[in-house]
């Protein structure tokens, strides 16, 4: 597995677990070690968005980001010569 796959593997873990964390507050809004943990979780995720985004470009459209069509130049998954 690449640096580049590794990276967005954590990334993507942690953005499952703050989608769960979400749906269990919206059930329980007043867990206070829910909240916390929720927190930890965003800030573990923002310095390994910034590493990806500044090596590899960004992950999301942001808004007034002028560049819309820069995701195009990387090449898609099927356009990979690896062998699965």
């Amino acid at each position: 597995m690449s640096p580049r796959e590794m990276l967005l593997k954590k990334i993507g873990a942690y953005q499952f677990a703050l989608t769960d964390m979400n749906l269990f507050l919206d059930t329980h809004p007043y867990d206070k070690a829910s909240l916390m943990k929720r927190e930890e979780y965003l800030r573990e995720l923002k310095p390994l968005t910034e590493q990806y985004e500044k090596e590899y470009g960004p992950l999301t459209k942001k808004a007034g980001d002028t560049n819309t069509w820069a995701w195009v130049k990387d090449p898609w998954p099927w356009n990979t010569e690896e062998e699965i």
